[in-house]
């Protein structure tokens, strides 16, 4: 019998039981192994419940029972009113506002003008409720840092230091921290013996402890036992002296400047970061993470590399870009042009300043797409434009003492080929104007000369044609000759005309204009009075200011023009996928003596840089922490949202205010000044000083403004004329600049109301625009780090550095990283990661239920993770271990499925090859068939022409060689003949030569010397005895030619008789093997009838009367009617022919050479007798076994083709064998 359940009864599900022990075990006191408490799950989606917290440690009931800590309705600790209180006492003394986001407590005041819309309306709403803040186990103490820093320092249990005697950091006098051991205490002050031997006395409330050796130098500061500033400092100075420049806080990569070059860039470096063959700290990695991120995960990355002006920013930008190139790189060579735009770029952009040689005034981000394989399909490069807002401008006309312009001007000056000077009419850097004014030509170590060919060489490979490169190059000689123009006055009121010189006439050249146009632009400004114009002449300054604008139009829209061909030569087109890795460069924060509009603008554009990294690293990781419900300790930072505000808020922000008083027609950078004062001196982050000085405490320190030169450049001071005048020249670019700036004075026009957008209005939206694209990736962080002012190698300041360590954050940074939870899951991805890993199958199929077992199941400890209301959050290296273990399981499944599919791979492939098998053999059979048929029926109607074809070719063949055989007898005979002539004749010209000396008269004959005489009949006696010697050598000559032609004559008489005989056996061969073709003939044609048995030797006629190539009368032809049979015979037959053949060739060949050897060689050692007995053996060895062999193979065929006519054969070869012999 069943019985139904109600639905009351209904038993719960997983989640709602775990839910419910871990809120029973909450109200219990839990042992420390348990997991942290679940917070309850929301009923609706309104703002979350407030996180559970534990009570303090200081927390005490009094004698009545009650808490002796409360305070009104808000039930806070005693403890927490006096911690809030000295932080409020403090934050008014250092006038620095204490942060701690992740409390419910909201600003007053939210910028609704930022470029996070989100965070803004977030705030709103966070502004109507307010909570209790969070109460930790562990205090954080804010103390005074120098400069109005906020410095961290943790309560350590010093205490254990000063008993044990350890190593400890102490303050000294002059600021530096030192290490040393503790030798004594005395109430509130310790005696510290350093490790120099000096023995100071210092507060022991200065004390903080150090790291043991065995972390000193380690790669992540998360890895320090004790984090606190002198740790930190000592680390990076261990590694920067060993050229380890890189160095991980938590996220982010530190670089810190070398000022020289580190072998750790190459090849081999790139390919052990791709091959993750080491974890070391560096560029390549966080660019690695960040493709690797893009690629599995398909989300755009963000590479945001900060710091100060020096610090190396531009560098680790290229080393990026070198190894995405390296990542991505292609066939169609896009990565090299990438790599080639930075040359370009830091010609035009980069200029040296008194902290940097080689500094960029503006800011980029290169954007580099790929494709969904991975590999770079194109890019495009952004600017801040800082040339379009002007405040960078100022540097092509007016430089400080000590700095340069931009690069371009002192390549271009002293690398141009002469082909190019003289068409440009270029001088050396030192006439010019724009240039000499800082007396700071060359940088050291730096060859301008070799960067401008690197620069040609880097316009080529961007694709930049040479006549574009010309114009360019052009443009740079007009702007540096308009700063050589002069002026003269003309009249008593200053007013002044442009000098008709050399620099006059080659800017107006250069510019495609005409002399007296440009005089013109120069000299006079109209002003319009309804529909006429008035002509104003204009005084010595006027002119000047507009000759220089005209200058720095002409460079800011070169530049422009420049970037927009480098990103048409980049452009994605039709492979866009949308993933991108974006590198931001920007300019570093910079404080100098004078700092103007353009030092404003960009320290600006730093502090907005300063809050995106806060609010990734610091506000929406804790954020995020809070709404899921973790039980988090929050990490206070200092933030700089005051100082944004400052600029930013409307309608009394900094910017707001500048706007406003450029727009008054009788204001004064003086007004501007007070005007600032007057209405910002509420803003802590805002000082007001003498005259038209104003302070600002930014993140990176406090800077000292004037306000010379503000309202001036916040305006667009190029007049109608200077845009006439570019519209007007012959030169493209100029027309292009011209209408460029023609259509953006048009666009207010549309609206009578709308004010024309200022310079700080324009910077101010494309700062917005760029942090809104940068919102929208994964950011990886790299904080470049100088650590010296003066560029040297090996110097380490370590005032300098701290200070830009406290202005980053890196300690608060480190402290999320060791505290936090880096890794973060919901719960629908982890079930789906990791739960085919539980090896229990009970377990409920809720991703929540499945995310607990997975964590039990592998022991996870339960400090190591915390479960959210969505996600699931890991420590630092907690999810390598699931990662691992999941990688082996996966391994073996794919094991398993490769042997599986190998083996199914292999059935099939034994199967289609034993079908193939069976098609070929049937097919190769039939093939066989039919060319078997096709060559029987050939055979047959072929066989008797080609035996008479074979026959004829037989005797002809022995024609040929019985005619060379009597030839060649011939000239041998004939050559004797004729040498035995020859010799008889040189005998008797001898004799006749000596008779005629001797019968010489005696009158002729010389009248000689006794000596002499007797030294000629000495002669002739010794010639009479050669005479001798000779002729009785010649006698014996003779009697051996007669014996060699008696020889000869037997040895030929031999030889034709030798020849008689094998030419009669050879007709015997030739006639037993023409009988045996006839029989096979006849027998083919008897079985063809149907008459095999019926054979009759008389179709064989006797020895005597076969001849070559006749048949016996009345014989038929054969007609092959059993082929088999007859292919057999004729297989036995033509191997005996073709062996007869070879060995008649064989014999034929031997008595050839042994004639030969008795002609030519009469004296040789061969004995030709000898030789003609072993040729006689060895012929009738052979001619012996040859008629054997013939005699078995006849029998044989007749056996085969022919049984029951055996006897009549038999008889009939014995007869025809016995004849041969």
């Amino acid at each position: 019998m069943m019985l139904s359940a109600s639905p009351t009864t209904l038993a719960k599900s997983s989640l709602e039981e775990m839910l419910d022990s871990l809120r029973r075990g909450d109200e219990a006191e839990k042992p420390k192994d348990l997991p942290p408490a679940l917070p309850s799950r929301p009923t609706s989606k309104a703002r979350l419940p407030s996180v559970r917290r534990s009570l303090p440690t200081n927390f005490r009931i009094d004698a009545n029972g009650e808490n002796g800590g409360k305070c009104g309705e808000n039930g806070c600790s005693f403890s927490e009113v006096k911690g809030k209180e000295e932080g409020k006492r403090k934050e008014n003394e250092l006038k620095v506002k204490r942060n701690s986001f992740g409390g419910k407590k909201m600003r007053k005041y939210v910028n609704v003008d930022s470029p996070y819309n989100l965070e803004a309306m977030e705030g709103k709403k966070g502004e109507e409720s307010e909570g209790e803040d969070r109460v930790s186990d562990a205090k954080v103490e804010v103390k005074e840092g120098g400069k109005g820093k906020v410095e961290w320092v943790e309560n350590y249990n010093i205490g254990y230091f000063i008993k044990k005697k350890l190593h400890v950091w102490c303050r000294l006098s002059d600021g530096v921290w030192g290490s040393g051991t503790i030798q004594s205490t005395s109430g509130e002050e310790s005696f510290v013996s350093l490790s120099n031997g000096n023995v100071v006395k210092v507060s022991t409330s200065e004390l903080l402890p150090a790291n043991p050796e065995i972390v000193e130098g380690v790669n992540d500061l998360i890895q320090l036992s004790y984090l606190n500033e002198p740790s930190v400092l000592h680390n990076l100075k261990y590694r920067y002296s060993r050229d380890m420049i890189y160095s991980k806080a938590g996220p982010v990569l530190i670089a810190v400047n070398p000022f020289k070059d580190v072998q750790i860039y190459g090849k081999d470096f790139v390919t052990y970061y791709r091959q993750k063959a080491t974890d070391s700290p560096h560029v390549f990695a966080i660019a690695d993470t960040a493709y690797n991120e893009m690629m599995n995960d398909g989300v755009n990355q963000s590479i945001i590399i900060s710091g100060e002006s020096g610090a190396g920013k531009t560098e680790t930008a290229k080393v990026a870009m070198q190894y995405l190139a390296a990542l991505g790189g292609g066939n169609g060579g896009i990565e090299c042009e990438i790599i080639q735009t930075n040359c370009i770029l830091e010609a035009f952009g980069n200029a040296k300043t008194s902290r940097n040689d080689n500094s960029s005034r503006f800011g980029k981000l290169i954007e580099i797409h790929f494709t969904t394989f991975g590999k770079i399909s194109g890019a495009k490069i952004q600017t801040l434009d800082v040339f379009d807002v002007t405040f960078e401008q100022s540097r092509v006309v007016h430089l400080a003492a000590g700095e340069r312009s931009y690069h371009i001007f002192y390549q271009l000056c002293a690398g141009a080929p002469p082909t190019l000077r003289e068409r440009l009419n270029l001088k050396m850097a030192n006439e010019y104007n724009y240039l000499v004014q800082s007396d700071c030509l060359v940088i050291n170590g730096v060859d301008d000369a070799q960067k401008f060919h690197m620069l040609m060489e880097a316009l080529d490979i961007v694709q930049i044609c040479k006549e574009e490169q010309e114009q360019a190059f052009a443009m740079l000689s007009a702007v540096l000759w308009l700063g050589n123009i002069s002026f003269q006055a003309i009249d008593n009121e200053n007013h002044v005309v442009a000098s008709a010189d050399e620099a006059l006439t080659s800017a107006a050249r250069l510019m495609g204009c005409a002399p007296h146009e440009l005089m013109q632009a120069l000299s006079t400004h109209r002003i319009r009075a309804g529909k006429e114009s008035i002509a104003k002449k204009l005084t010595l300054q006027q002119a000047i200011d507009t000759r220089d604008v005209l200058a720095k139009f002409i460079y800011a829209s070169l530049f422009d023009w420049l970037v927009g061909q480098i990103n048409k030569s980049l452009e994605v087109g039709n492979q866009h996928t949308g993933r991108s890795i974006s590198i931001l460069d920007i300019y570093g924060f910079e404080s100098f003596k004078k700092n103007s509009f353009e030092q404003l603008c960009i320290n600006y554009a730093n502090e907005r840089l300063q809050q995106h990294f806060n609010r990734h690293l610091f506000k929406l990781e804790q954020e995020e922490y809070e709404l899921d419900g973790i039980d988090w300790t929050k990490v206070d930072f200092e933030d700089n949202q005051e100082c944004l505000d400052l600029f930013e808020k409307k309608p009394l922000g900094l910017l707001s205010l500048l706007d406003e008083e450029s727009n008054f027609p009788n204001a004064t950078d003086l007004t501007l000044a007070n005007k600032l004062k007057q209405h910002l001196n509420a803003n802590s982050c805002f000082k007001g000083d003498r005259g038209r000085a104003f302070g600002v405490r930014h993140f990176a320190g406090e800077v000292l403004y004037d306000t010379n030169g503000f309202l001036e450049k916040n305006q667009d001071p190029l007049n109608s004329e200077l845009v006439q005048l570019l519209s007007s020249c012959n030169g493209q670019l100029q027309q292009s600049f011209a209408s460029k700036m023609l259509n953006q004075s048009l666009k207010p026009a549309t609206s009578m109301d709308a004010p024309k957008q200022s310079v700080s209005t324009k910077f101010k939206g494309q700062l917005f625009k760029l942090m809104h694209q940068l919102e929208n990736t994964t950011p990886h962080l790299i904080r470049c780090i100088k650590p010296n002012c003066k560029q040297l190698p090996g110097t380490y300041e370590e005032d300098l550095v701290l200070q830009q360590l406290r202005c980053c954050g890196v300690l608060e940074v480190v402290r999320i990283s060791r505290s936090g939870y880096p890794t973060r899951m919901t719960h629908q991805e982890f079930a789906e990661r990791y739960g085919f890993l539980l090896l229990e199958t009970n377990v409920s199929q809720d991703p929540l239920s499945i995310s607990v077992a997975v964590l039990k199941q592998f022991n996870v400890l339960p400090e190591m993770y915390q479960i959210g209301y969505t996600k699931l959050y890991l420590r630092t290296g907690q999810i390598g271990a699931l990662e691992d273990r999941r990688k082996c399981v996966l391994r073996g499944v794919i094991e398993v499925q490769k042997y599986f599919r190998g083996h199914r791979a292999r059935r099939l492939f034994h199967e289609l090859n034993k079908g193939a098998k069976n098609i070929q053999s049937f097919v190769c059979g039939e093939n066989i068939r039919r060319k078997y048929a096709i060559e029987a029926n050939r055979c047959s109607a072929f066989a008797s022409q080609l035996l008479d074809e074979q026959l004829a070719a037989v005797v002809y063949l022995q024609s040929v060689i019985r005619g060379w055989l009597a030839r060649r007898h011939l000239n041998n005979m004939h050559n004797l003949k004729q040498l035995n002539r020859e010799t008889a004749k040189s005998r008797r010209k001898m004799g006749r030569k000596i008779s005629e000396a001797k019968d010489m008269p005696h009158e002729q004959q010389i009248q000689v010397l006794p000596s002499v005489m007797a030294e000629l009949q000495r002669r002739v006696l010794k010639a009479e005895a050669t005479l001798g010697k000779k002729e009785q050598e010649n006698a014996t000559l003779r009697e051996q030619l007669q014996q060699y032609e008696t020889r000869w004559l037997e040895y030929e008489a031999k030889m034709k008789s030798m020849e008689e005989m094998w030419q009669k056996q050879m007709a015997s061969l030739q006639t037993s093997l023409t009988a045996a073709r006839k029989s096979l003939a006849a027998d083919s044609t008897a079985g063809q009838l149907g008459r095999v048995d019926m054979v009759s030797p008389r179709y064989y006629d006797s020895e005597d009367n076969l001849s070559m190539g006749s048949r016996t009368p009345g014989g038929n032809t054969p007609v092959c009617a059993m082929p088999d049979v007859v292919e057999g015979r004729e297989n036995g037959l033509s191997n005996l022919v073709k062996e007869f053949d070879q060995r008649k060739q064989t014999f034929d060949d031997d008595a050839k050479s042994l004639i030969d050897i008795r002609t030519g060689q009469p004296a040789s050692n061969m004995n030709p007798n000898d030789e003609f007995r072993r040729l006689k053996h060895r012929f009738e060895t052979w001619k012996k076994d040859y008629k054997m062999r013939l005699k078995e193979t006849k029998a044989r065929l007749h056996k085969r083709g022919h049984p029951e006519s055996d006897k009549v054969r038999r008889k009939w070869w014995g007869k025809l064998g016995s004849r041969a012999l």
